[in-house]
């Protein structure tokens, strides 16, 4: 079973997480997701536990434990579906239409504009 793991600390450590999981069972796998530029922890993670009756029992006794001082959150992990999962490559403009006509020069002499200008 995966489960998700919110709320971390973010100094824990994967070895600490791994420890505290291995308590109710065996645990295949431990990942803490850190912000790729500043190598960060970003608050949650999640744990593999091969065994499903362990792994509930692990989820019913550590969701709402506090951790260095933090109540963390344990759920199983259900896979997004697929019509969730965010694209980066679907040719939409994103957040770059935001705030409206943009202003043109009001970047300190960018002369790139703003808005929809020059756009066709």
């Amino acid at each position: 079973m995966n489960i998700f793991v919110g709320s971390l600390p973010f100094s824990i450590e994967e070895a600490d997480l791994r420890e505290s999981f291995e308590a109710y069972g065996a645990v295949d796998s431990v990942k803490i997701i850190s912000d790729k530029f500043t190598g960060r922890s970003k608050g949650f993670g999640f744990v593999e536990m091969p065994n499903d009756d362990e792994a509930q029992k692990a989820i019913d006794e550590l969701n709402g434990a506090t951790v260095q001082g933090r109540a963390i959150v344990v759920n199983k992990s259900e896979p997004k579906p697929e019509g969730e999962r965010r694209s980066f490559n679907n040719n939409s403009r994103g957040g770059e239409s935001r705030g409206g006509y943009g202003g043109g020069n009001s970047r300190g002499g960018d002369n790139r504009g703003g808005g929809d200008r020059g756009r066709y």
